[in-house]
């Protein structure tokens, strides 16, 4: 497929009224069937042969993509048009569209509402109590052979691991850098617009950013799908944590005398429920210091993204 078939599926990729959009205007120009100009001549269009059923930021659309050509001050030509109705012919652009709409599986709507019933475990003892006992039966083996402080950095890589491996696999950053640069370029082209004060394409790129925020939306939920499946394994670590070291109201401390402070750099040797500055625990804070550096060095040595490609 050339180039215009490709921009063609590009933009239903992006946004599936355009194949509607190019249906009209292969309609109009006398394009839709295959068939050569009975004159030898190029069909051409104009935006009020087409007003009725596209919106003037898919119109400018064509244009800036190149599907739609100046013909010497006669209307527009469509480029290849045979390319174009092989496009919008083709199985996969229907299924690109399908997989946008469709967004969130099954499986993570219910890890979604899953993760929703376990953040009660954070304020409820018995909840907190109940998610904590069942977590033990897990990291309770690595407990009786370990410091605590040592349990806390196992979890840390483990939880760092897995968070980079979903976002990896559950987020399109390829798709997500194409929307980003996108939205960029509409930045980029409103501001010179301005700039020269014309007001038609300012309307003109006003509606395609209109057009142009369901694309975001879905960025948005390409981000947060992998959240749900991070939280939903991540909250019981953290209720587990919370558990064992019977802070916020938390009860007895299921720590022994032994494991509960550590040595912390610059900052000496503290207790493990001891506050820094009055607001954030030993313990969190020695979480998350191992977090922040093992999840680096997970996503450089195994060269996964993370963020949008562009």
């Amino acid at each position: 497929m050339g180039r215009t078939g490709e921009k063609a599926r590009s933009l239903v990729a992006e946004d599936p009224a355009f194949a509607e959009a190019l249906t009209v205007v292969l309609d109009r120009s006398g394009h839709a069937a295959d068939e050569p100009t009975p004159d030898g001549g190029t069909h051409t269009i104009r935006w009020a042969d087409v007003s009725d059923d596209l919106t003037s930021g898919q119109w400018g659309r064509l244009i800036e993509t190149g599907i739609l050509h100046d013909a010497d001050g006669d209307g527009f030509a469509v480029s290849n048009p045979d390319e174009i109705r092989a496009a919008l012919g083709d199985d996969s652009v229907e299924t690109d569209a399908e997989d946008e709409d469709s967004g969130w599986s099954t499986y993570d709507k219910l890890a979604g509402l899953a993760a929703l019933s376990l953040f009660p475990a954070y304020a409820v003892m018995p909840i907190r109590n109940a998610v904590g006992q069942a977590a033990d039966v897990i990291f309770g083996p690595f407990d009786a052979v370990l410091p605590f402080y040592a349990v806390v950095i196992i979890l840390s890589v483990l939880t760092g691991l897995y968070s980079v491996l979903l976002q990896s696999n559950l987020m399109n950053t390829e798709k997500m850098g194409a929307i980003q640069e996108q939205m960029n370029d509409i930045q980029e082209r409103r501001k010179e617009a301005k700039e020269r004060g014309d007001d038609a394409a300012l309307d003109r790129i006003q509606e395609e950013q209109m057009d142009a925020m369901s694309d975001q939306l879905g960025m948005f939920k390409e981000q947060f799908r992998p959240m749900v499946w991070i939280l939903l394994l991540t909250i019981p670590v953290f209720v587990w944590m919370y558990w064992k070291t019977g802070v916020r109201g938390g009860g007895a401390e299921h720590i022994v005398a032994a494991e509960r402070s550590i040595v912390l750099p610059m900052l000496g040797r503290m207790e493990l429920t001891e506050q820094i500055g009055g607001f954030v625990w030993v313990w969190l804070v020695w979480y998350f210091l191992i977090s922040i550096s093992f999840r680096q060095i997970i996503q450089k040595s195994l060269n996964l993204t993370t963020t949008p490609s562009t």
